[in-house]
């Protein structure tokens, strides 16, 4: 039975054949006689009939070319792999770019993690991250991103495409956002990736970023410094200063990994991208070495990086910017730190006082507590600085402070 487009089609119906026994002999004989009879009478006329077609059947069936063997010789040339052309050496700039993967590569980690997270109904459930990071030192310390290991349970290793290796979160700086993950288990083969700084870069020098978006392993991507000293924002009221910017295509995953120059030397962190979509759209974020060279050792060694301050705690910016006052409001002051033995004041609810508002720090204008943040972290911790204070918005003065560990 065949299908139709219309479903299955019915089935041909054909009479069931009946029998007639003759009533006598006569009429069997001739009935007999007559069905025989036509036989001679059919068959002449199926003869004329393809006798006079055969004529016009002949040409059409003579005008058929016949088909060419499969197995002829062209057919079996054709069908046989090509040569390859063969290529001379790599140019100069391409094995320049394949030593410096070959030589980097090693260094930088796939980092995997576990959090436990609550679901819609109030569950704990165990979800997974993961991010990049590159060798820091001999002695098992990977670097990456706050962000990457921030509230994980369990984190994992893996180097050069070996097994995952156990870590432990040993620091973290979360202003920064970078942190320090210690190694379980040290391969004996470790390779610290190559130090470089950041203080010389030009705008328009090749970069390269190595790591793992949407956990591609040890993916390469190359670019240029786009621009330099962009600003980062990452815990409240605080932005990374000095910040790289590079159109080398940064996607979810590299998070953490190397930026590298044109040596193979680490010049910056991959940390953030600009993005409507959420992938690379060619404007991406790496803190700068040099701030990860200052950092690192104190995460390593305490396990929390030094915090610069005067000894102050504002008022809240957003409070601030309503009131339409541009500086910094104190709204405490710690009289044994170093704006309390400047005189600075604080702002006086009850009075309605404002005290003194800092407007520059060595001289730059300061509009807001992230670029005041930013200024104390540019001249570091044990540094001498110069505030210029605004006093209930009429008296002008300069003070000297010196810039201290918060945290100690």
């Amino acid at each position: 039975m065949s299908d139709t487009p219309f479903g299955p089609a019915p089935a041909a119906s054909t009479p069931a054949p009946t029998e007639h026994p003759p009533s006598n002999g006569r009429q069997a004989g001739s009935r007999a006689l007559h069905r025989h009879r036509s036989l001679p009478v059919l068959a002449v006329a199926l003869g004329l009939g393809l006798a006079s077609l055969l004529p016009r059947l002949m040409p059409l069936t003579a005008a058929q070319p016949a088909k060419a063997p499969a197995t002829s010789a062209g057919g079996a040339a054709a069908a046989a792999p090509r040569a390859v052309t063969p290529r001379g050496p790599l140019q100069p700039e391409e094995q320049r770019v394949v030593n410096l993967f070959e030589q980097a590569a090693p260094s930088v980690a796939y980092i995997t993690t576990e959090v436990v997270q609550m679901d819609s109904w109030r569950r704990a459930e165990v979800s997974q991250g993961a991010g990049s990071g590159f060798v820091w030192d001999s002695q098992g310390h990977v670097i990456t991103n706050n962000h990457v290991i921030e509230n994980a349970r369990r984190v994992f290793v893996q180097l050069d495409a070996g097994q995952p290796i156990e870590g432990r979160v040993i620091g973290a700086a979360p202003e920064y956002d970078l942190a320090v993950i210690q190694l379980s288990r040290v391969p004996a083969n470790i390779r610290p990736i190559p130090l470089g700084d950041s203080h010389s870069l030009r705008i328009g020098q090749t970069v390269y970023a190595i790591g793992n978006p949407f956990g591609l392993q040890r993916t390469l991507t190359t670019g240029i410094v786009s621009a330099l000293d962009r600003e980062l924002p990452t815990t409240d009221y605080r932005e990374v200063a000095g910040v790289i910017q590079t159109d080398a295509a940064i996607n979810p995953g590299n998070s953490g990994g190397p930026l590298l120059d044109s040596a193979g030397r680490l010049i910056g962190v991959n940390s953030a991208i600009r993005s409507a979509s959420g992938s690379s759209a060619g404007i991406g974020f790496s803190i700068p070495a040099d701030l990860v060279n200052r950092i690192v050792p104190a995460l390593i060694a305490r396990g929390r990086a030094p915090l610069p301050g005067i000894g102050i705690n504002p008022v809240r910016p957003e409070l601030v910017a309503r009131a339409g006052i541009s500086g910094v409001v104190l709204a405490q002051v710690d009289a044994k730190g170093p704006a309390g033995q400047a005189g600075l004041i604080p702002y006086n609810p009850k009075t309605g006082s404002l005290g003194d508002v800092i407007v520059a720090l060595n001289g730059k204008p300061v509009d807001s507590l992230t670029s005041f943040v930013g200024a104390l972290d540019k001249a570091g911790i044990d540094s001498t600085v110069e505030l210029t204070v605004l006093r209930d918005g009429k008296q002008e003065r300069k003070v000297r402070v010196k810039v201290i560990d918060v945290r100690r």
